[in-house]
């Protein structure tokens, strides 16, 4: 029997309750864009039930960061934890390279990868907002992440948004809040050991840096750093999506364990 109980960091503080969690949501391979595996949604499953309780109109908000900085984790804290009347998109990346998507290193097969990976995003986020059924929508990455891995220089990331006919306020206007976790360096907590994961520490902080870059601007963006105590970082991630709920979820109890 599933109980019920304020989300705090008291509680948060029962660090068996959380490295449980944790340990569950790593069970699914970390993902890297480009490089990944499903992780804790399937696009098959339901994306959440009705919303009784929904204001008009529906907030998203994107939860982002560098390769291991822990995103995975929080996302499955947060889909085990919160209001089950809240939709969360899966990374579009996983279904893109999970569905046969081809991974060509030329210029033109990688731009073709982040444009296919910015169409299914959209059009996930499309059906959130359209159909009218819930009230928030958490997004494993969102269509600005595509701008870190565009695979031009950084002058001439002016095209990412040609390419896809919209602008870079457009795109940041969509999003309610940005929650970005930073990535660890080496020997403060980066895992180099899922085998889907190539880049070295350096090389994912400098990713991590990219992404960054290409979500600034956004008025509502609130950084989490790196910890050598994850469960720190990981409480302060789901308060940030906590404090960004509507009331209507914000106001139903957060289930934790069995």
């Amino acid at each position: 029997m599933r109980h019920a109980i304020a989300l705090s960091a008291s509680h948060f503080q029962t660090r068996r309750m959380l490295q449980q969690y944790i340990a569950q949501a790593y069970l699914w391979h970390p993902s890297e864009r480009g490089t990944e595996e499903m992780t804790s949604s399937s696009p098959s499953e339901p994306l959440s039930l009705p919303c009784e309780r929904r204001e008009r109109g529906c907030r998203l908000v994107v939860v982002t960061g560098g390769p291991g900085a822990g995103k995975t984790a929080v996302l499955e804290i947060a889909r085990r934890s919160f209001c089950k009347n809240i939709a969360f998109i899966p990374e579009a990346a996983g279904i893109v390279f999970g569905g046969g998507f081809w991974r060509h290193a030329s210029l033109v097969g990688r731009k073709a990868a982040q444009l296919a990976i910015f169409h299914v995003q959209r059009q996930m986020e499309r059906v959130i907002l359209e159909e009218g059924e819930v009230a928030f929508g958490l997004c494993d990455r969102g269509t600005i992440d595509g701008l870190a891995y565009w695979p031009e220089p950084e002058a001439n990331s002016a095209s990412f948004f040609r390419e896809i006919d919209t602008t870079h306020a457009a795109e940041l206007a969509r999003y309610h809040a940005v929650i970005h976790l930073k990535t660890p360096a080496s020997g403060h907590g980066y895992n180099q050991q899922n085998p889907l994961r190539v880049e070295s520490a350096a090389e994912a902080q400098a990713l991590d840096a990219r992404i960054l870059g290409a979500w600034a601007g956004h008025p509502n963006r609130i950084v989490i750093e790196s910890s050598d105590d994850f469960l720190s970082k990981a409480t302060a991630a789901i308060q940030a999506i906590k404090a960004n709920l509507p009331d209507c979820c914000r106001e139903h109890p957060v289930l934790f364990g069995p």
